[in-house]
């Protein structure tokens, strides 16, 4: 850790985890190299700390309470712009990994492998580079973010009300009404979006969608 790239001794640090025993550990292991100026378990408390303490580096777990990492990240990013992520999750899933790099100087980080990674993403984060866990083969994360690009252009906006209503945990009877549309054209735009993005379930095309910010977060969610 003594060779983090910094102007000052030790650089400010928030730490997002909603697990207290993680999060503790990540306390004492960095806390050496990094000033470590608070500690936060869910997304809306991280996003309210992030603006108060304006610290350099976030590390945050993905899958946050209340706001996940990836949303929390992008509101924090709109008022605090220099404020560097570095991303912790159990997922090696590549979509994840596109959309957490696209927020810029970014680490991607696998939770299971954090101690030997995560001394080496803190440097690069810090160099203003981006870090990606090596169980991810970068071909799949740019593919990933090819696909991303193709959902976001290709998908008309009635489609993109009804992935939205989806992710709100809406049946296909309220969508229709309230699109105004009869049920069989809504199960056919779903259909086509399925079938045109290689998507399993209601649930794989709804977090796909909300990992890329493509769509709102609700607190409601698909079935």
């Amino acid at each position: 850790m003594e060779k983090i790239p910094t102007n000052r001794a030790r650089p400010r640090c928030l730490i997002a985890d909603d697990h207290v025993i993680f999060s503790d550990a990540l306390r004492v292991y960095l806390g050496t190299a990094l000033e470590i100026v608070g500690v936060v378990s869910d997304g809306r408390a991280l996003v309210a700390e992030a603006i108060r303490l304006r610290p350099e580096i976030v590390i945050v777990d993905v899958g946050m309470p209340l706001l996940n990492g990836l949303d929390a990240a992008r509101r924090i990013k709109e008022l605090a712009p220099k404020v560097k992520f570095i991303f912790l999750t159990m997922r090696d899933d590549p979509n994840l990994a596109a959309a957490a790099l696209e927020l810029g100087s970014i680490a991607f980080v696998l939770k299971h492998s954090a101690g030997s990674e995560l001394l080496q993403a803190i440097e690069q984060v810090l160099r203003g580079q981006s870090y990606l866990t090596p169980k991810l083969k970068a071909d799949d994360w740019v593919e990933a973010k090819a696909r991303a690009r193709q959902f976001s252009t290709e998908m008309t906006p009635r489609q993109k009300d009804i992935v939205q209503l989806l992710a709100e945990g809406r049946s296909m009877k309220e969508i229709a009404g309230l699109l105004q549309l009869s049920q069989k054209t809504v199960e056919f735009h779903k259909h086509h979006i399925m079938v045109s993005f290689n998507f399993k379930s209601n649930a794989d095309l709804v977090l796909f969608a909300l990992n890329r910010g493509l769509i709102a977060p609700n607190h409601r969610t698909a079935n």
